[in-house]
């Protein structure tokens, strides 16, 4: 169990392998730095992203939010590291594995490989693995995962409402071979139904589309011009999720006057300002708070690795509340509460 650190918070930045840290650091009276990592001084927290940039305004930006949370609420230390190429995963792990730092947090499913060898190498530090499933015994790993397609199924089944064309699409920032990214459109897919037979519609199956480049979640351009044709084809209801690809995405309906656009990860209404002309709500995944749990477990002496399912929802309505018919609110809280609880199956596999 780690005591009380005494230190100040900070929090600094490092982008890249290697990279130099940029002038971040929140200082008061006798700032914490690196260099008292590995000591009783401090509790370090260092977080690696995939090739995803942490001002992504959803996945990696949230779950820095929670690392820089965790360090302020325990008078501690937080770093990133942005990850240029997968190549070097092992390596930015290590920056912070051998400058002893308390707790890494590495962001991404592509990530879990890496972070599963590097546990096992470091056994000592404390491993945080966000969309990580840990199959394995590593007890000083815990893969931080959370149910996708429930938060997906429903704000689809609030675009299933809403719609008036009967078209809805969503636009996926990465590939179908990444299980957070599948859940969450196939969520999206199965809600939609379900709103259409619920009213007797016979609508179409929502749309699908994966990114498959070699810049997934980075490739706003590609959301944008993808968006761009399901509204030349009189689709009203997007669904736009993955990164600044994803954000691309929201920010084309957003010129499309009466087309609704959903956000994804964390309440987009926020981060991604340039939306709110069409983003009636987010799908949620409360990432922020897993991460604060799991390295409170670490603080206590409670972290028992295994895997720590976090918890989902939907953004607030925010300027489209009023907008929104009551029945409809009252239909879509309802279906929340049963698809939560596992009352209503999202028939998506996991």
């Amino acid at each position: 169990m780690f005591k009380k650190f005494k230190a100040l918070a900070a929090t600094t930045a490092a982008v890249g392998l290697l990279g130099l840290a940029l002038s971040g650091c929140s200082t008061a009276e006798k700032a914490a730095t690196e260099a008292d990592c590995g000591t009783d001084k401090i509790f370090c927290i260092g977080l690696v992203t995939d090739i995803g940039k942490v001002d992504d305004k959803s996945f990696n930006q949230s779950a820095w939010e929670g690392a820089q949370e965790a360090a302020t609420a325990n008078s501690g230390f937080a770093k990133y590291v942005e990850t240029q190429d997968p190549k070097d995963y092992a390596a930015n792990i290590a920056l912070f594995a051998d400058a002893g730092y308390n707790t890494i947090v590495t962001v991404g499913f592509l990530m879990a490989d890496a972070t599963e060898i590097a546990a096992e190498k470091y056994p000592d530090v404390k491993f945080i693995g966000v969309d990580q499933f840990n199959g394995g015994t590593t007890a000083n790993y815990s893969g931080l995962i959370f149910p996708e397609d429930k938060a997906g199924f429903i704000v689809g089944y609030l675009g299933g409402y809403l719609t008036t064309t009967g078209k809805t699409a969503a636009i996926a920032g990465g590939p179908d071979s990444i299980p957070p990214v599948r859940k969450f459109i196939e969520g999206f897919v199965a809600g939609v139904e379900y709103a259409s037979q619920e009213q007797g519609k016979s609508y179409p199956k929502a749309s699908s589309v994966y990114y498959t480049g070699a810049n997934a979640f980075n490739d706003p351009a590609w959301g944008a011009s993808t968006a761009q044709q399901y509204l030349d084809q009189d689709f009203d209801v997007v669904f736009s999720a993955g990164g600044k690809t994803g954000n691309g995405g929201l920010a084309r309906v957003a010129q499309k006057s009466g087309a609704y656009c959903i956000g994804v990860d964390t309440d987009q209404w926020g981060t991604v300002p340039e939306s709110q002309a069409c983003l009636v709500t987010s799908a949620m995944k409360l990432i922020p708070q897993g991460v604060v749990a799991l390295i409170d477990q670490v603080i206590k002496g409670t972290f028992a690795g295994g895997n720590f399912v976090g918890d989902v929802g939907a953004a607030p309505y925010h300027d489209f509340d009023s907008k929104i018919p009551s029945d409809v609110k009252d239909k879509v809280a309802a279906v929340t509460a049963k698809v939560i609880s596992g009352e209503i199956a999202t028939g998506v596999a996991q």
